[in-house]
């Protein structure tokens, strides 16, 4: 079995490869925007690199706090997997492969996306379908590397570690690390990404659009170099930073449940989650490759047809996987015969969530439906009312994600009661989880040709192609804005199946140390007050990235003004701006700003574990911050998403030419509520996906200092 996943693992990893040299052969179009091209390549490599080089930094001085805490200040404990030493030293490796593998799977996606974006842009010149299938493809490498390499890394530990002689009911407890590593860097990359691409955003939209009233993506514009970057390090490396944990996190978490229900299933149930996430990239593999378009067809609608097969495919290799793998010998447990069936319809359940959440959040953000187009309507009095407007729809779009995720939680757990396995409740909404994250390779494809699609329609548009061209790219670009918006509602429900998953992974390993918790009373006023503490932690975080994008913006602005004030032959266009100035900015402002919200949400839990054992219920106040700062993550994080969408698409339908069109009092109200919808969209929330899953990973992790 294990060999399966990894070989499946490796010809994921080669398939990515092949669509990597398909993207590179293309063509790269006029001199001029091979010369745009370039400058957003450099400027985004340069960022990352130094973004990695920090992250890893950081790492390296947490991985070596972990082999301390693990090797000398806990207390060993009968059930520890492995004596302490071995312990620490396996926990620390096992976080330092996840944290390379996010790194290195993050780089590649993005290294693929900044030169697929250039042969979009060419190859939209005469052909509408090779453009869309190279930037889809271009996407897929990212999602095919941030899959495999997640599952690749658990199963090749685990396969290392059973070789060497380990217990295989005991592993999952010892590569517990990997996950806490690539949520560590998740959330650093997309809090990095995330303050970049916004500040540049907001800088160059606030004096290009509105005070020096030029297009979007104009050449004058000093900021938009650092834009078009911004698309690349915020979308395609943080999104796929924020995938790979949720994958590496679910499938620890749900091998962990799995070991409960060993007298049933034995070792099949512990690498049930590795073989169907395995699956799940065999169909999206074949989702990426049927996707194409007739020259006057609907993009979005080719996307969605790639989406339903792969999510059919999904389904089938979970009827393939649960019948497997989860078959019960009836003569040795009778009336359980039929326990796989239920886990398949468990699987079904997460598959048809992730159907639900991309529905829903096109309802709330796509310009077609009354919530935009409401928005849209209030830019006519203002920007007061736009924002009134859109902070309502951000409000009102919390409940019906909510309750979808409710019925999952809730439908899975009983079906996996009802399965005849004891105690395989919790393990039901695990296969729900699994589910949901079975697409997730072609979830992330259609995330990463947002980037793409965004910065081909600048080159075009910076290079002076003909309007026809443009309008080519911006049916694309409008394509890959909805698939980003959908990319985030497919994540935080993603993020709330497993940040459930891995609770119920935390209760099982705080019982495997002793500390058995049937309920976590939040009567007792320790308890509370960790669960107060979760959800301020939530407001607080989402405070700190919302200002990191002000401050930031803030220096954008004023270069942006300095130059067109110093040079006034830049708005005359007979200068070119000092785009890598801007660039330089950025940079140095997001990797300064993310340092303090990210410490934060990597020491909180720890601290509040460690005073309260002091009490006597670490380990319970700990679950109590999980829990509450779960429930509150998910809200704001939908609102945040969905309320910066809908601004976001709200000035696009101004711009399509309703209530006065662009350049229009309307229109400039409708770009304050963008600008102000940025950081919610594009950096807190995304960010807040990370970190309900860190709360998890990390006390997943650290669970036996709070016993």
């Amino acid at each position: 079995m294990i060999l399966l996943v990894i070989g499946i693992s490796c010809f994921s990893l080669l398939f990515a490869i092949y669509l990597a040299r398909y993207v590179i052969q293309r063509e790269m179009g006029t001199a001029n925007m091979q010369e745009i091209s370039n400058a957003i390549k450099e400027g985004a490599e340069a960022f990352l690199s130094r973004q990695n080089r920090t992250i890893l930094t950081l790492s390296a001085l947490l991985a070596v706090l972990i082999f301390v805490l693990y090797a000398y200040v806990r207390t060993p404990n009968p059930a520890d997997p492995v004596p302490p030493i071995e312990l620490a030293f396996w926990t620390t490796v096992a976080f330092v492969l996840g944290a390379l593998c996010s790194v290195t799977a993050g780089y590649i996606g993005m290294w693929v996306s900044i030169r697929a974006n250039i042969r979009t842009a060419a190859a939209v010149r005469s052909s509408l379908n090779e453009g869309l299938r190279i930037a889809l493809r271009g996407g897929a490498v990212s999602g095919l590397f941030v899959v495999a390499m997640s599952l690749l890394g658990v199963g090749g530990l685990y396969a290392l570690l059973n070789a060497l002689g380990h217990d295989p009911q005991k592993i999952p407890f010892t590569i517990v690390g990997y996950g806490f590593g690539a949520s560590f860097v998740a959330l650093f990359a997309q809090l990095g990404g995330g303050i970049y691409t916004k500040a540049a955003d907001v800088g160059a939209d606030l004096v290009g659009k509105v005070e020096a009233g030029i297009p979007e993506d104009d050449p004058r514009n000093p900021a938009v170099i650092a834009d078009l970057v911004g698309d690349n390090v915020g979308d395609c490396a943080g999104r796929g930073a924020d995938l790979f944990e949720s994958t590496a996190a679910e499938n620890i978490g749900a091998m962990i449940l799995g070991v409960g229900l060993y007298p049933y299933f034995g070792l099949k149930g512990i690498l049930f989650p590795l073989v169907a996430r395995a699956f799940g990239l065999i169909a999206s593999i074949i989702g990426v490759v049927i996707v194409k378009t007739e020259e006057k067809g609907d993009p979005m609608a080719a996307l969605n047809r790639g989406y339903y097969v792969t999510s059919a495919l999904a389904i089938a290799g979970f009827f393939i996987a649960t019948k497997w793998l989860l078959t019960v010998d009836p003569a040795t447990h009778p009336g359980a015969e039929n326990a796989w069936f239920y886990f398949f319809l468990c699987g079904v359940i997460g598959i048809g969530m992730a159907q639900a959440f991309v529905y829903i959040t096109q309802y709330y953000t796509e310009y077609k439906y009354r919530p935009v187009k409401a928005i849209a309507e209030a830019s006519q009095t203002g920007p007061a009312t736009n924002i009134i407007v859109g902070v309502a729809v951000g409000l009102e779009c919390t409940a019906i994600p909510v309750v979808v995720i409710s019925v999952a939680i809730i439908a899975s757990y009983y079906l996996g009661n009802m399965s005849g396995v004891e105690h395989a409740g919790l393990f039901g909404t695990a296969v729900a989880t699994m589910g949901m994250l079975g697409t997730a390779a072609y979830i992330l494809a259609m995330d990463t040709f947002g980037p793409i699609t965004d910065n081909a329609g600048g080159i075009i548009e910076m290079s002076g192609q003909p309007e026809e061209v443009r309008q080519k790219t911006d049916r694309l670009d409008a394509v890959g804005n909805t698939t980003k918006a959908l990319t985030k509602g497919y994540a935080i429900g993603s993020a709330a199946l497993a940040a459930f998953l891995l609770f119920s992974a935390y209760l099982d390993e705080v019982a495997h140390y002793g500390s058995k918790l049937e309920s976590v009373n939040i009567a007792k006023p320790e308890v509370f007050v960790g669960g107060l503490l979760g959800a301020m932690l939530v407001f607080l975080f989402s405070a700190l990235a919302i200002r990191a994008v002000g401050k930031a913006a803030y220096y954008v602005i004023n270069e942006v003004r300095r130059q067109f004030r110093e040079n006034p032959n830049i708005l005359k266009g007979t200068a070119k701006p000092d785009y890598g100035r801007c660039v330089d900015i950025v940079t140095v402002g997001a990797l300064k700003e993310m340092i303090l919200p990210g410490l934060l949400a990597v020491f909180m839990p720890v601290v509040v574990g460690l005073i309260f054992r002091q009490f006597g219920v670490g380990a319970e106040a700990v679950a109590a911050l999980l829990m509450v700062g779960t429930i509150a993550g998910i809200l704001m994080a939908t609102f945040l998403n969905n309320s910066g969408g809908a601004w976001d698409n709200a000035k696009k339908f101004i711009e399509s030419g309703q209530y006065g069109g662009k350049g229009s009092e309307t229109h400039k109200a409708a770009v304050v509520g963008d600008t102000v919808g940025d950081p919610f969209k594009d950096t807190a929330g995304p960010s807040l996906h990370v970190l309900i899953k860190l709360l998890s990973t990390i006390t997943l992790v650290l669970a036996p200092l709070f016993v």
